[in-house]
């Protein structure tokens, strides 16, 4: 199934009786917004507390750690997800990086039926898919079984052994300022990881916040792998969630999913590792 699902085959999507539609808008104001108006039969999911396991200490796992695999059932159940259901994920235009990054779980525990609505919220929106308030109603299905994460996941030993080594290509999504270190707004220190690439999340997208197609972001992603394997690759943001979107991109462009680093800078940054910024 592609990874990306056109806004215009929503309507006919929205008949089935397996569709779970997820709204995984992020931010502090994410739930009331969801509450005012979302996607009729929508169900609401929090990134903080649902597609993460939080720790106070940042230093272990990064911003954002992936849930425990039973944590991540029970969740699965709460939203009325099952082995059989067609999900499709959504949140705001020019980002997807929520949604993305339950896609990413979704497909790492080997759930097929699983896309992102191209164009977010307002596309649906824009094309006057019907809309709700409040809170819906949910059904919820048996423990969803799980048993591992399939999809490659690096740790902070293993981006520190490959990353300067010509074999192997570290991805930083995030926006230039933040990887050349004259600003971070989230974490403590600012700059990247040595010997990391980087290239922005958002350039996989248009000037409207669609993704640029396959054949496009194949083009694009080829030249940047340079041949290299898809286990000789590795992407990473803030805290492993944004770089998602880029294992999302890749996907929809129909290459392999390279590995995750969920940690990501935020966990890279606050365990005294090397850091290279624009003046050094």
């Amino acid at each position: 199934m592609k990874p990306i699902l056109d806004v215009n085959e929503l309507p006919s999507l929205a008949q089935l009786e397996n569709l779970v539609l997820v709204d995984a808008r992020a931010g502090k104001d994410a739930k009331s917004n969801y509450e005012v108006k979302h996607l009729q039969g929508a169900v609401y999911v929090d990134l903080d507390l649902q597609l993460a396991h939080i720790d106070e200490d940042f230093s272990k796992g990064g911003r954002h750690p992936l849930p425990p695999l039973k944590q991540f059932s029970e969740t699965l159940s709460a939203l009325g997800i099952s082995e059989k259901s067609h999900v499709v994920i959504y949140d705001d235009k020019n980002a997807s990086n929520a949604a993305a990054r339950l896609w990413w779980m979704l497909a790492s525990i080997g759930h097929k039926n699983v896309q992102v609505l191209d164009g977010g919220f307002q596309a649906a929106e824009k094309v006057g898919f019907p809309m709700s308030s409040g809170m819906e109603t949910v059904k919820k299905t048996p423990p969803y079984p799980v048993e591992k994460w399939m999809l490659s996941i690096a740790d902070m030993a293993e981006v520190e052994k490959v990353s300067q080594d010509k074999d192997h290509l570290v991805i930083d999504v995030r926006d230039a300022n933040r990887y050349h270190g004259e600003t971070e707004p989230i974490d403590l220190v600012a700059g990247h990881i040595p010997g990391a690439n980087n290239v922005p999340f958002t350039e996989n997208l248009d000037e409207d916040g669609f993704f640029l197609s396959p054949e496009t972001l194949k083009k694009k992603y080829e030249g940047i792998l340079a041949g290299r394997k898809s286990n000789e690759v590795i992407v990473h943001c803030g805290s492993g969630v944004t770089a998602c979107h880029t294992l999302l991109a890749m996907a929809h462009a129909g290459l392999e999913i390279p590995k995750l680093y969920v940690g990501s800078w935020s966990e890279w940054s606050r365990n005294n590792k090397p850091m290279v910024t624009k003046e050094n």
